[in-house]
């Protein structure tokens, strides 16, 4: 008592109908006011009150729930979108764990009670994971009031008995068990966000996936679990397929008596080689006296099941009924939530001393079919009874699955629900029953020095068999043989045979051999084989055995060409075995996380780096896709730099649409942020080079390949450059080529949003957003240029000017007179130059010319602004018509921009000029 007021206690429960069954169950005392309900914040999070006491204190209690997590670990925003960053670096990248938005209204309720209560009373679910949920549920409450005393009901059973036990032995929650959870769910994230980003930007635009479905919206995810549960399907199958049939030959024979029909079969087995097998053959044909060796005569038993945990009800349901793991799941959770059964999430199938096995077994003598059998476990002196055996796994959390109340079949179940329910009593029923006894005579025998062997068995006391239906123990009588006697063989043959693959893995199957590698736990294995068949990597035939898809095969066959294992189950095993180990105390969460992450993202590295295994593999099963994706955000990046604009995305290099290359921000639309390339880049990759002249870095540097004909004759095809604005060679080609062709169908500037194509818009982007791209002068479009008028002006136009009294000098290339020009440009304004006609491109400046007049190669101007750069990296020796220092410059003394520079045609730029190939 508090101040002589009852203590008030808010309970959670992790789902509502477990809230409204123990609510139910608590309220029941006369003492308890009866039970109220009223609605929270979200309208399905009911709040139920009631008065209970606890060891002598009075207690008000609220009752509400969660659905399961009420907090999602993700990665900070700037890293949440596919582009935001290199996934390498989702290794190191910033997580937290928040509500999200459509639990808010749970959250708000949580709030609301947690500052008028005293306790805080969890009752999740008493695995790791609920013990995960019930830590979420402390820190929103405790956020709201710190002074709430917090314990822990623990149970596992939706009966009176165990809720009101619980209810008075109430512990503290366990914090290891949240932290083991913590851990796989950072490892899961991060190892399957950024191995997924990789192949599905990768490799989903560059194959037809001839799937029933927008392969634009295929995600080639990639899990921990999800891959080795994979690799098993992939494995079995290429044993299948690589299994290439044997002959064999084997001897049989048979005996006829009074009494029946006895079978013999070869101790050798069989022989491949065929001469072999015939030569002994002939011995035993011309010698077929049989002679009996050896008459055994041996009791044998047939030992119940161990109890139920949830792996063996997942792999008996899916052989007795075909039920899919993951269905089986779901109708467990049904029956729990009604209490017909004990909590089906459980790696345990050893009964505790101190559970009372016979009222469970008491409880189902009402039973129409299974009554019966009931009452004589409990005779004495039908000596049926037997303490089960167990299997030697114990999680600490919950008892084997079990029934917990009798039900001869309820009005709202459906087949599968009555199934399950059988399955659960009879398994119980059984493993509390003394084994199947028998009696089995095994009979040798010896004809020319060969060993055969005959075996019948019979069934003295069938036992816990009389009550699993599922099981039998099939034998068959043989006549009585003794020692030394002779006859001859009824027949005696020669047979072939021929050698078998293995059948495909059936879900039983599959089940066994991730329980066997340690591959998730009880309560995810189904989870993992329903995403192989959601993701389109697996298939599951009527007869529930699995088979690859053709995605599924060529994602194993590429990692395991690089030879990385990624598919095998040890990786994960080991991760499994650490998060145990962190349940139980001996590792630390940080020291798991480390280690393993860091082994993983060295994986990451090699396998991004290997990634043309990939498609080499892809490239067997599926169609390469001559498509670019209408959504760059579809396409393959690598991050550049970090974004100078907006400071918070990364830049990276895309491919667009129409071919051409671009660096831009990942935080687009928010950060309109691009710098163009060249129209002439054939190839682009990412280096791992850091340009030491540019800040703030790290920049990396670009290996560029041009297209030869597209690029003047003086440039070298290979370039390694940078975007921070240290390169002149780059600066040159996108004035020199454009940053693309002409019929792209969109462009965007710096800092500016898409915009439709024009002649302007393309070459000027890399001066700013609404200059014309003639004269660099704001207030009117390149098309209406005057400056664009004057340089389409022939070499007559040119010679009449110079008629008119205007200043020139002949061209040193072609002889026509160049008229006297005034720059225009911020660098170079009021100072005059000499110019010829577009396809000649001769530019020098008048103060360069010597006082004789002429003009000489040393003073022709070069194209940079800075001589002491020109012919900087990635240039090579001039050739042509062309003198070592010619220069791309326009009439205006900048670099020529819009103006191709094969043959001079301000129309368009060289790599769609019509006579480059000429």
């Amino acid at each position: 008592m508090a101040g002589g007021r009852p203590i008030r206690a808010l309970n959670v429960a992790e789902k509502p109908s477990v809230a409204k069954a123990v609510s139910g169950i608590l309220s029941k005392s006369p003492s308890s006011g009866g039970l109220r309900v009223r609605d929270g914040r979200s309208r399905y999070n009911k709040i139920f009150e009631f008065n209970y006491t606890i060891q002598n204190q009075h207690f008000h209690m609220s009752f509400t729930s969660v659905t399961g997590h009420l907090m999602e670990l993700e990665f900070e925003e700037r890293y949440r979108k596919w582009h935001s960053c290199d996934p390498v670096q989702l290794y190191q990248a910033a997580v937290k764990k928040y509500v999200p938005e459509d639990k808010l209204d749970i959250k708000r309720t949580l709030e609301e009670e947690a500052r008028k209560c005293q306790w805080l009373i969890l009752w999740l679910d008493c695995d790791r994971e609920g013990e995960n949920i019930a830590f979420e549920v402390v820190e929103v409450c405790t956020q709201a009031n710190r002074n709430l005393n917090i314990w822990r009901a623990r149970f596992s059973a939706l009966i009176d008995r165990e809720i009101h036990y619980s209810m008075q032995h109430l512990v503290r929650p366990n914090q290891l068990f949240a932290d083991a959870v913590d851990v796989r769910q950072e490892i899961d994230l991060r190892i399957g966000a950024s191995f997924t980003r990789f192949q599905t930007m990768l490799l989903r635009d560059a194959f037809n996936l001839d799937f029933n479905t927008d392969d634009k919206n295929i995600i080639l995810s990639y899990g921990p679990c999800q891959f080795p549960t994979l690799g098993f399907v992939v494995e079995r199958f290429w044993e299948i397929q690589s299994h290439e049939p044997e002959e064999f030959w084997t001897i049989n024979c048979t005996h006829n008596s009074e009494e029946g029909i006895a079978t013999f079969s070869w101790t050798r087995g069989h022989l491949f080689d065929y001469t072999c097998a015939a030569i002994i053959y002939e011995m035993c044909v011309q010698e077929p006296t049989a002679t009996v060796t050896r008459v055994r005569q041996q009791e044998k038993l047939k030992y119940p099941p161990h109890p139920l945990s949830t792996i063996e009800l997942e792999k008996r349901a899916s052989r007795y009924f075909r039920m899919s793991s993951e269905h089986t799941m779901k109708v467990a959770e049904d029956l729990y939530q009604a209490g017909f059964i004990s909590y089906p999430r459980t790696e345990t199938d050893s009964f505790s001393e101190r559970t009372n096995l016979h009222m469970m077994v008491q409880e189902q003598q009402g039973h129409p079919v299974w009554g019966s059998y009931a009452q004589r476990l409990l005779d004495p002196e039908a000596r049926l009874w037997r303490n089960p055996s167990g299997g030697g796994h114990d999680d600490k959390a919950h008892p084997p699955i079990h029934p917990t109340k009798f039900s001869a079949g309820e009005a709202g179940w459906s087949q599968d629900h009555h199934k399950l329910y059988e399955l659960v009593v009879r398994h119980f029923l059984a493993c509390v029953s003394q084994p199947a006894v028998g009696a089995e005579t095994t009979v040798d025998i010896d004809i020319a020095g060969e060993l055969f062997s005959a075996s019948g068995r019979m069934i003295i006391a069938k036992n816990y068999l009389d009550i699993y239906r599922f099981e039998s123990w099939g034998g068959s009588m043989i006549p009585t043989y003794n020692f030394g006697q002779q006859f001859t063989p009824a027949t005696l043959t020669l047979d072939s045979g021929v050698t078998r693959p293995p059948p495909p893995l059936s879900e039983a199957d599959l089940l066994s051999c991730m329980d066997k590698a340690g591959i998730g736990t009880d309560a995810t294995m189904h989870d993992h084989i329903k995403k192989l068949l959601d993701r389109f990597y697996a298939t599951k035939d009527s007869n529930t055995r699995f088979s690859p898809t053709k995605l599924g095969e060529a994602l194993v066959m590429g990692y395991d060409d690089m030879g990385y294992e990624l598919w095998k189950p040890y990786l994960r095993a080991m991760m499994e075995s650490d998060m145990k180990a962190v349940s139980m105390g001996t590792k630390s969460k940080t020291e798991v996380l480390e280690t393993c992450l860091q082994q993983m993202k060295a994986c990451f590295v090699d396998a991004k780096s290997n990634k043309e295994k990939l498609f080499e593999a892809m490239a067997v099963f599926f169609e390469r896709s001559n498509r670019s994706s209408t959504n760059e955000q579809n396409t393959v990046a690598e991050v550049v730099r970090r974004c100078n604009i907006c400071q918070e995305s990364e830049m990276v290099l895309r491919r667009k649409p129409d071919g051409n290359f671009m660096v831009g921000c990942t935080g687009f639309p928010h950060c309109k942020n691009v710098v163009w390339l060249p129209g002439s880049v054939s190839e682009a990759v990412v280096t791992t080079n850091v340009c030491s002249s540019c800040a703030p870095g790290p920049i990396y540097q670009i290996q560029f390949k041009f297209r030869r004909l597209e690029i003047p004759p003086n440039y070298n095809v290979d370039h390694l450059g940078c975007i921070g604005g240290c390169d002149d060679i780059l600066r040159q080609l996108v004035e020199i080529c454009g940053t693309g062709s002409r019929n792209s169908s969109s462009v965007q500037g710096r800092g500016s949003g898409h915009t439709p194509s024009s002649n302007s818009a393309q070459r000027s982007n890399s001066r700013g957003q609404n200059a014309c791209a003639n004269c660099r002068q704001t207030g009117h479009s390149s098309d209406l240029c005057p400056s664009r008028v004057s340089r389409g002006r022939n070499v007559r136009s040119q010679e009449a000017d110079a008629q008119e009294g205007e200043s020139s000098i002949p061209c040193s290339s072609c002889g026509a007179p160049c008229v006297l020009r005034t720059a225009n440009t911020a660098n170079n304004r009021g100072r005059k130059f000499y110019s010829c006609r577009p396809e000649c491109n001769f530019f020098v400046w008048e103060d360069n010319i010597n006082e004789g007049g002429r003009v000489t190669r040393g003073n022709i101007s070069r194209t940079t602004s800075n001589p002491s750069r020109s012919g900087g990296r990635g240039r090579g020796g001039r050739s042509g018509r062309q003198s070592n220092d010619v220069a791309f410059v326009s009439a205006t003394g900048e670099p020529i921009s819009g103006r191709c520079f094969v043959c001079g045609d301000p129309s368009h730029f060289a790599n769609v000029c019509p006579n480059r190939g000429r």
